[in-house]
């Protein structure tokens, strides 16, 4: 199974969610503010970034982790689902495909944070709210990452969409 996180700017909520997925940082306590900045890529993608898909590591059962940023795009993820649907008639691929919004598990702290680091430059107002937005939205994105896991074992060869509202809700859609 390849499993693509995603969000806006693919360096805050999707890094953390891989990061759980695959181990990196805790799913059974909230990290440190210092463990969250030094996790891989948070906080350090650009606006050039976006669109670049980032492989993050092959999990315990094999799955392929990987995010991206679409930044405003409402059509980046459809078309990669729509890729990947062709992809499995053509040509006969078995692999299932999982593409997961993190953008559900972000605070308003986290969207100001961001706002300052990444779009204006000015970590000394961004990087604080940032971690602090981490550090309260955790649990969420510790849930999003143990679902995707569970559907990922339930439907291995499937292709699905996982999507998170802003009250922590899960819905999942097949491609």
């Amino acid at each position: 199974m390849i499993i693509i996180y995603n969000c806006y700017g693919g360096t805050h909520s999707s890094i953390l969610t891989s990061a759980v997925h695959l181990g990196f940082l805790p799913s059974d306590s909230i990290p440190s503010k210092q463990q969250i900045l030094n996790t891989e890529y948070f906080n350090r993608l650009q606006y050039k970034d976006m669109g670049r898909l980032i492989f993050h590591g092959v999990d315990e059962v094999g799955n392929k982790v990987y995010t991206i940023g679409r930044g405003t795009s409402k059509a980046l993820v459809p078309a990669m689902r729509n890729l990947t649907m062709e992809m499995h008639k053509l040509y006969n691929i078995n692999e299932g495909f999982a593409y997961v919004n993190t953008s559900g598990t972000v605070p308003i702290s986290m969207t100001i944070g961001g706002f300052f680091s990444r779009g204006l430059k000015v970590n000394a107002i961004g990087v604080p709210l940032l971690a602090i937005g981490a550090q309260r939205a955790y649990k969420k994105i510790v849930d999003l990452a143990q679902k995707t896991k569970q559907l990922c074992r339930e439907k291995p060869d499937d292709c699905f969409i996982i999507d998170m509202d802003e009250k922590g809700q899960i819905n999942t859609y097949n491609c």
